[in-house]
């Protein structure tokens, strides 16, 4: 079995309006191996969001060959690429999609009951556990409009972690927040890297890539290592 959890091969996606078609992502090679932490940089309109959906089985490639966890996904039926999901990604958005009318515990149960191998029995522990970790144990029966960004965006961390995933995919994690909040976020997501999880992060930020071990930078659709001025690991 290959150490990398995410191996995308010449991948190419395209998108068609009234103005003709967009060729959103080019010829991507791209690996990152279990364990890792990486940032991918992009200013608006790049295609990051594109490259995440399509490594978070919300998307699909035109072309190209996508291996996720060793498993050819371009050849995968939607229901597939559903249960690899469910098994193996969490994901944390910018806008945190948190259910406004439900609570934080009621908000963590909702991919447990997509879950088939979680009992309901377990649901209580495993919601404990998760907030625990990320230090909102008090606030099971807040709701969001009740919690500040900072613990809106750790509830949807709390959220992506509940089924136990082994890669987390983050969209602009600190987009919506200030920049206290934001390093309190970041340095949550390095903590869980230490513990195991890969972590892929895409970011408009050079600030948040370097709290990664690696960064690329996705220009025009085509990825390549992030330069020394927008990663200083790459210095």
């Amino acid at each position: 079995m290959s150490n990398c959890v995410i191996e995308l091969s010449g991948l190419n996606k395209s998108f068609t309006n009234g103005a003709g078609s967009h060729h959103v992502l080019k010829k991507i090679d791209l690996s990152v191996v279990s364990g890792e932490m990486i940032a991918i940089l992009g200013q608006s309109g790049s295609g990051k969001s594109t490259l995440l959906s399509i490594m978070g089985l919300l998307d699909t490639a035109d072309s190209g060959r996508f291996l996720l966890c060793d498993q050819n996904v371009s050849t995968f039926s939607a229901y597939q690429m559903s249960l690899l999901r469910n098994k193996h990604i969490g994901w944390v958005f910018q806008n945190f999609n948190l259910i406004a009318d439900m609570t934080v515990a009621e908000n963590l149960a909702v991919p447990l009951r997509f879950n088939p191998s979680i009992k309901q029995s377990e649901f209580t522990s495993k919601i404990n556990q998760v907030l625990q970790k990320v230090g909102l144990a008090d606030k099971q029966a807040f709701y969001p409009a009740e919690l500040s960004g900072g613990q809106q965006q750790r509830v949807a961390i709390a959220r992506a972690l509940i089924c136990q995933p082994d890669i987390l995919l983050c969209d602009e994690p600190t987009g919506n927040l200030d920049s206290l909040n934001s390093n309190k976020i970041m340095a949550l997501l390095g903590d869980l890297h230490k513990e195991g999880k890969t972590v892929v992060i895409i970011t408009h930020d050079p600030e948040v890539a370097d709290f990664c071990q690696k960064a690329y930078r996705l220009y025009d659709g085509e990825i390549a290592p992030a330069s020394a001025q927008e990663f200083k690991h790459a210095v």
